[in-house]
């Protein structure tokens, strides 16, 4: 039955254009994502999850962090696998078979341009261990080893996006750390407060310490060494004053000066 347009025109699904046919697809494709889990996918370890298909591995995609965790048999503790099978927060990946990762093989040595090194590879697939041998054929050969990483890679985002949206599972960014750079990382330089320096005290004069070793001294002096302290202290006063003196002492004060002393000796 053919539907009206907004203008009122008649169109069916074969009169669409390319461009219905896009927002056709955009609108499925919005749809999809709205109803999809978001999740956070760790994309590299689950790449690594998806090309390693070794029997006792066992890797699971955790709906929260997007991380995958590997689970080794005889290595791991059995209940801790059974605790996340039956966790609904884990999904179980399906790796690629090693069938089909051989035939990517198979399809990377036709487009090898060097004939030496196809043949080579042809010779290195053939038989047990075929892995190792490719790779280790193709060790000497960086630039085609280059081109077979890139090669691989792109398989396995397609088999890894083609299985997020069998389950449901829609990519979102995954939440980016910032890295401090050096000048955040430094310490923040508190000021301390400057504490007032203290006044250095003020030396005592010298002749205050000349007079508290004189008192010192006497204090020292027995009974009958006083009075000769004392008449020696005396004469040294009256030598200061009679310095001090404008008028110069006669012949006869120094010989009673000198009398005196005598007499005191």
């Amino acid at each position: 039955m053919a539907r009206r347009g907004p203008a009122g025109a008649k169109y069916d699904g074969n009169n669409m254009n390319e461009n219905d046919v896009g927002q056709d697809k955009q609108d499925k494709q919005d749809k999809h994502e709205d109803d999809a889990l978001a999740v956070p996918v760790a994309w590299e370890a689950l790449e690594d999850a998806f090309e390693n298909n070794a029997p006792e591995v066992h890797s699971y995609l955790h709906f929260d962090t997007g991380e995958v965790i590997r689970i080794v048999d005889g290595v791991a503790d059995p209940s801790m696998h059974t605790r996340i099978m039956n966790d609904a927060r884990y999904l179980r990946i399906d790796p690629v078979s090693s069938r089909e990762q051989y035939r990517w093989m198979e399809r990377f040595i036709a487009t090898v341009e060097d004939e030496e090194l196809r043949r080579r590879l042809n010779i290195a697939i053939d038989g047990k261990g075929a892995f190792r041998r490719f790779k280790d054929a193709l060790m000497s050969h960086p630039v085609d080893r280059e081109r077979w990483f890139a090669f691989r890679s792109e398989r396995l985002r397609s088999c890894m996006e083609s299985w997020l949206t069998a389950h449901g599972i829609h990519s979102v960014e995954r939440p980016t750390w910032h890295v401090p750079t050096a000048q955040e990382v430094q310490p923040i330089a508190v000021e301390e407060p400057v504490e007032p320096k203290a006044k250095p005290l003020a030396r005592p004069a010298a002749s205050d310490v000349q007079r508290t070793r004189l008192h010192e001294l006497v204090d020292g002096l027995a009974s009958q060494d006083m009075d000769l302290a004392q008449t020696y202290l005396e004469l040294l006063r009256d030598r200061r004053h009679a310095s001090k003196s404008p008028v110069k002492a006669g012949p006869e004060a120094s010989v009673a000066a000198a009398a005196k002393s005598a007499e005191t000796e």
